[in-house]
C-alpha cells in the first residue's frame, strides 16, 4: 500500500515541521521528493541531506517568478504539495499592506501560480496530486492572524473550483488542514503555560498533534488508494474546528 515508486514530488516549505515530514515520509514510500525551502540554501540543503535521495531546491515564494523558477529547477511532477505559509501576529487594526501583501503572496497568489505551472503537465499525463495544506483557522481564525486565516479560506476555494476542473484531467485536488500541532512555528507560543493550557483546553482530543498527524492523511491522498477523493477540505485537529 501507498506505493509511490517513480512519483516526482514537490513539498514547499519543507526544512522543518509538518513540510519536512511530509517530504520524509513520501520519500520513505518511494517518490523523488524536491525539497523547498526559502531563501536560506543551507538550511535548505541541511534538510535534503536528512532525507536519503531528496533534492534540495531554494526558491522564495513571495516573488513573482518563483513558479517558473521551480520548474526550472524540477521539471514536471506528479505530485505537488502547498505546504509553505507566513503568518504575522499583530492586531487587525495595526496590519500594514506589507503585512497583507507578504501573507497572501506566499500563502494564497504563490499556490494559485505553482498550480498554473505543473497542472498542464499533469493534465498530458491523465494523472496528478495537488495538495494543500490548510488550518482549523478556516473555521476558528485566531484574532491575532486575520490576513493569515483569510488566505487559508481563499486557498481552500481555490481547491473546490479546481477539483472540479481539473477532475477530467485524472487530477485531484484536496485540502488538509491540521489544527496545532508541535513545530517549530508553535513553539514559542506554547512554552507560555498559561496560553498552552488555554490552547490545550480548546481541543477535545486534550493535546496537540505532531507532524506525522498530517504526513499521515497527505500520503493517503497522494497514493491511488486516494484516488477517489477530490475537492475534500480533511480537518486534521484532534476535533478543535468542531
Amino acid at each position: 500500500m501507498f506505493e509511490l515508486k517513480g512519483k516526482k514530488v514537490l513539498v514547499t516549505g519543507a526544512t522543518q515541521g509538518i513540510g519536512f515530514d511530509i517530504a520524509k515520509v513520501l520519500s520513505e514510500c518511494g517518490a523523488l521528493v524536491y525539497v523547498n525551502g526559502c531563501t536560506s540554501e543551507e538550511k535548505t540543503k541541511n534538510a535534503s541531506a536528512k532525507i536519503p535521495g531528496s533534492i534540495p531546491v531554494t526558491c522564495d515564494l513571495a516573488q513573482k517568478d518563483c513558479a517558473e523558477k521551480l520548474f526550472a529547477l524540477t521539471g514536471p511532477l506528479d505530485i505537488l504539495i502547498l505546504n509553505a505559509s507566513v503568518q504575522i501576529r499583530k492586531n487587525w487594526l495595526e496590519i500594514t499592506d506589507d503585512d497583507f501583501d507578504f501573507q497572501m503572496n506566499v500563502n494564497f497568489r504563490a499556490s494559485l501560480k505553482l498550480i498554473q505551472k505543473y497542472a498542464p503537465y499533469m493534465a498530458e499525463r491523465n494523472y496528478g496530486r495537488i495538495i494543500t495544506i490548510g488550518s482549523v483557522q478556516q473555521k476558528k481564525p485566531h484574532k491575532d492572524m486575520l490576513v493569515y486565516a483569510a488566505s487559508k479560506m481563499a486557498q481552500l476555494g481555490m481547491v473546490k473550483n479546481l477539483a472540479l476542473q481539473l477532475a477530467p484531467y485524472g487530477i485531484t485536488v484536496n485540502n488538509v488542514a491540521p489544527g496545532v500541532i508541535e513545530t517549530p512555528r508553535n513553539y514559542d507560543a506554547l512554552s507560555d503555560k498559561e496560553y498552552a493550557k488555554k490552547v490545550i483546553d480548546s481541543i477535545p482530543l486534550g493535546y496537540a498533534g505532531v507532524p506525522k498527524d498530517i504526513s499521515s492523511p497527505v500520503l493517503l491522498l497522494c497514493s491511488e488508494e486516494g484516488g477517489y477523493i477530490t475537492g475534500e477540505d480533511i480537518f486534521v485537529d484532534g476535533g478543535m474546528g468542531i
